[in-house]
């Protein structure tokens, strides 16, 4: 059953991404080389070149795809049929190279041109240790340097929603290309989502996200952790009360709890998708917000949304990497008729 239209009809495209350009380095290890290392499990880093290539020499073998969390939920639409694009910064390099032909060859549109100078491609080291917990260190060069005029306006003004992650807080040259964007985006009839990113990154920010989310915001997508940091409490259902009515549709994933979809005074609890063992958890939350709007450009219902971001997200942790080794649309004709 879907709702009225929510997008004019003229729009080209479902979804435009914009965020950090990174190639992710998959390694499965165990307990003690985070020990080693020095890194905290479960955590995410941000580390510097020297960092970075001190610890890829010492991983063992490692599964090299494009990545990056607005880019793994692009590539989740386009796998469903969606029509999807990407805006991101990667450098003129081999890194550049495997992150541009990943996400175009399946089906996003991805045209910002590599850089000729500055930062190499950025990279994310994911240590996936055997209770499938991932611990990241991103170094992420080019990504960072992304400025307005890398944006393609009209790619922007083709979409029926802007998807933004938080991450490009972290920049400030990143930060005015987001507004310029949304901005954009809001002007040609468009509507703005944002993922609030990390938890770590919420608390960087949280007077900006709070003001983000308090009217600039169409549709929010947060976990448990980053939604309870924007309002400083350790309960989960005060959250819930605070973010209510703040923005148009508001979707906040809880893990091994499912999701809650938040619109209005209304509230739909979707539960998780049991697709076959835990492996990675990487990416559970982008293929969620993939397959959240890719139902929701399409008219489904919010809680159709919430039950297809659940069934990408099952599918997703089933597997080592972010990008989907099944068909997504086939499994979505299957399990959702």
């Amino acid at each position: 059953m879907t709702s009225e239209p929510r997008f004019q009809s003229s729009t080209s495209l479902d979804v435009v991404g914009i965020g950090n350009a990174i190639v992710d380095v998959l390694v499965q290890t165990d307990d003690s080389f985070l020990q080693t290392h020095g890194l905290q499990k479960g955590g995410m880093a941000l580390i510097d070149e020297t960092q970075a290539e001190r610890l890829y020499k010492a991983s063992g073998p490692g599964l090299e795809t494009s990545g990056g969390s607005v880019a793994n939920t692009m590539v989740g639409i386009a796998q469903l049929g969606g029509k999807a694009g990407f805006i991101g910064r990667v450098r003129d390099d081999q890194l550049g190279e495997i992150f541009s032909h990943d996400i175009r060859a399946v089906g996003a549109r991805f045209d910002t041109p590599a850089a000729t100078s500055g930062a190499t491609t950025a990279r994310c080291l994911i240590y996936v240790t055997p209770d499938a917990e991932r611990t990241m260190c991103t170094f992420l060069g080019a990504s960072t340097q992304l400025e307005p005029e890398d944006l393609d306006l009209s790619m922007v003004r083709e979409a029926k929603v802007l998807y933004l992650e938080g991450y490009l807080w972290d920049s400030p040259a990143a930060k005015r290309a987001f507004i310029a964007a949304a901005e954009a985006c809001r002007d040609s009839g468009g509507q703005v989502a944002l993922s609030l990113s990390d938890g770590f990154c919420v608390d960087r920010h949280r007077e900006s996200f709070l003001d983000l989310v308090n009217g600039h915001v169409d549709v929010l997508f947060a976990n448990d952790v980053e939604i309870m940091s924007l309002y400083e409490t350790d309960d989960f259902d005060t959250a819930v009360k605070h973010v209510s009515g703040c923005c148009r549709v508001a979707s906040l994933t809880r893990g091994a709890k499912g999701s809650v979809v938040l619109s209005g005074d209304q509230r739909w609890d979707i539960g998780i998708v049991s697709l076959g063992d835990l492996l990675d958890t990487t990416g559970a939350g982008d293929l969620y917000a993939g397959g959240f709007l890719h139902g929701y450009t399409q008219g489904e219902s919010l809680e159709r949304c919430g039950q297809l971001g659940a069934l990408c997200a099952g599918q997703i942790v089933t597997q080592l990497g972010a990008r989907p080794q099944v068909s997504l649309k086939q499994l979505a004709a299957t399990q959702l008729p």
